[in-house]
């Protein structure tokens, strides 16, 4: 399927159209959610860190230091990848299947429009813009943490501000955005498989979206720990 993506490739004035249009729908389209929830979801990491910290000698700038960890190597590239193979992926699969269904892809082929090209390469283009969406949600992860720390009463902002700066490895920032960048081909290239390749009519486009998310689920997953396991074990 990959290697069709890119062959006999439209004209770039239909084509930038159509990457236009992936951009408003799969990014800018899921900027809300993602801001909504990485804000508050890095408020509770930090609450649940301040309240762990029962030991009065333990420092209290550790929960800055555990809300930055938790936020940029694992809650923001892998667990919003999570969510965006539910709100995404079903997005992806249902279009494209609900056009398999009514026979617009049979339509296209016929026109000698290569409808993998179509249908498929504007969505990993537009994608390769899904960095910037975890680079929001790290640095909205971070300030819900900061505000739910120093407004809750945990702990002050320079001692947060503190922990986000003591032992900061610039590495980790690099391994998550290279995280974000195979999530984000899995996210484009899965759901658009099970939409293209599906059967059958308006109910298999359900099961069809229901598929591909857990199996959009599953590679994130599994490329997570091999990409873990490559990047930050020594």
């Amino acid at each position: 399927m990959i290697k069709e993506v890119f062959n006999k490739p439209l004209k770039w004035s239909a084509m930038k159209t159509l990457i236009f249009k992936e951009i408003d729908d799969l990014i800018i389209g899921s900027l809300g959610i993602v801001a909504f929830i990485s804000f508050f979801v890095g408020g509770v990491v930090a609450i649940q860190t301040a309240l762990n910290l029962t030991n009065p000698l333990i420092p209290k700038y550790l929960i800055g230091f555990a809300t930055r960890q938790s936020v940029i190597l694992e809650f923001a590239p892998t667990f919003i990848s999570i969510i965006m193979a539910g709100k995404m992926g079903s997005f992806i699969t249902s279009s494209i299947g609900t056009m398999r269904v009514t026979e617009q892809i049979d339509a296209l082929e016929v026109m000698g429009v290569n409808s993998l090209n179509y249908l498929v390469f504007p969505k990993i283009i537009a994608l390769l813009l899904y960095p910037f969406v975890i680079g929001i949600s790290m640095f909205l992860g971070i300030l819900g943490g900061w505000m739910a720390g120093v407004y809750g009463g945990f702990t002050s902002s320079d001692e947060f501000i503190m922990g986000l700066q003591t032992d900061f490895i610039p590495f980790h920032i690099v391994y998550a955005f290279i995280k974000t960048m195979v999530f984000a081909i899995i996210l484009a290239t899965i759901p658009s498989y099970h939409g293209y390749y599906m059967k059958g009519g308006a109910l298999e486009v359900g099961k069809a979206s229901t598929v591909s998310f857990v199996w959009s689920s599953v590679a994130i997953i599994l490329s997570n720990y091999i990409l873990t396991q490559l990047l930050l074990s020594k």
